[in-house]
């Protein structure tokens, strides 16, 4: 801008050299009264780059709507309501909302639990019991079109990723922690300010959707940006491993070679992600790792009945400089829990069979 400001006042002071010397009075007022817009010109110009950056610093959250259909919607009354211990200024939804967080509240979480652990809880139970779609064959009316507030995505338990970011928002300003929804024009998902004074990235949807449990949970900026995007400038850095989940969970390994024994026991035991730490790696064995990982996919295939599976890696750093490989395995046709109610179930199997008189058996 400097420079503009500097040719701009060339341009002026040039003229004011045409002529001869003995500039009379209504020259110099024709030139004055240039300057005086010139200066103007610049106060506007200068004025207008202040408001644009006031604009690029402006993060909105609340009131956005992503993919300009599903909008960020505050839930500050509901969590203030919790802490205060005080519902009379919530309206009936938002004390339903509120009884039902309260209830998984009551049920996942424990006195002794750290902060770390308390948010971990409400990851899981989100993860296990929220799903991507609707998962029935009716709708819930109170959830019908709705899977983008707390209030729809709890009452039927499906949710697009605002429904998953605004809830888990929700539960993190309970808990009494700061807590932002991070979005761009067709994503969003959470940044958490845990005890340890850092920021976190957290991504159930995404993690839901890609049947992944913990890839996107708890992530540092470097993390998330291996397929996030979102404007910075206007929120917190996220940097600290602490609670990081592969640095909470990893196991030590002396070499990658044991590696592929450890995603045998994974399988065996339905595990979806495992975590292995290294103290040093050379760079033949950051090869190693790359090429276990393609060759186990092909053992699946040979094996028969992994179809469906797939595994994948990522690396992350660990504390100390220790190096940590995270392994993910995806079952895609893994059926989804019913978690019906076994007299609810055989009891609707009977009317069935009476009304047209078939021989169904009770839904597994």
């Amino acid at each position: 801008m400097k420079k503009v400001i500097k040719g701009i006042l060339a341009v002026v002071l040039s003229g004011c050299l045409i002529g001869s010397l003995s500039i009379n009075m209504l020259s110099f007022r024709d030139n004055q009264t240039q300057n005086d817009k010139v200066n103007r010109y610049i106060s506007d110009q200068l004025a207008k780059q202040a408001e644009e950056a006031k604009k690029e610093k402006t993060y909105e959250e609340d009131g956005f709507k992503v993919g300009d259909e599903y909008e960020i919607r505050s839930t500050k009354a509901i969590s203030d309501a919790y802490i205060n211990n005080d519902e009379s200024k919530l309206t009936d939804e938002e004390k339903k909302t509120l009884n039902m967080a309260k209830a998984i509240m009551k049920k996942v979480l424990k006195d002794n639990m750290t902060v770390y652990q308390k948010e971990e809880a409400i990851y899981n139970w989100m993860f296990k019991n929220i799903k991507c779609g609707s998962g029935s064959v009716v709708s819930m009316p109170s959830s019908l079109g709705n899977n983008y507030t707390p209030f729809g995505v709890l009452t039927g338990k499906n949710a697009v990723c605002v429904g998953y970011a605004t809830t888990f928002r929700m539960f993190m300003h309970m808990l009494g922690l700061e807590c932002h929804v991070v979005h761009n024009e067709y994503h969003s998902w959470d940044l958490v300010k845990l005890d340890d004074g850092e920021w976190y990235h957290t991504d159930i949807y995404t993690d839901v959707s890609s049947n992944s449990q913990y890839r996107n949970f708890n992530m540092t900026d470097a993390m998330a940006r291996d397929g996030h995007e979102w404007d910075a400038s206007c929120l917190p850095v996220a940097e600290g491993l602490n609670y990081s989940y592969p640095v909470q969970h990893n196991e030590k390994l002396k070499t990658v070679y044991d590696v592929p024994q450890k995603i045998k026991k994974m399988l065996d035991k339905k595990k979806k992600s495992g975590y292995y730490s290294f103290k040093s790696l050379t760079k033949k064995e950051l090869q190693a790792a790359d090429i276990i990982v393609r060759q186990v996919k092909q053992a699946l295939e040979m094996l028969g009945g992994f179809d469906s599976y797939d595994v994948s890696g990522s690396w992350y750093d660990g504390k100390d400089g220790t190096y940590i490989l995270g392994i993910y395995i995806s079952n895609y046709d893994e059926e989804e829990e019913t978690n019906f109610d076994p007299k609810m179930n055989k009891k609707v199997t009977e009317e069935i069979n009476k009304a047209f008189d078939v021989k169904l058996d009770p839904l597994n």
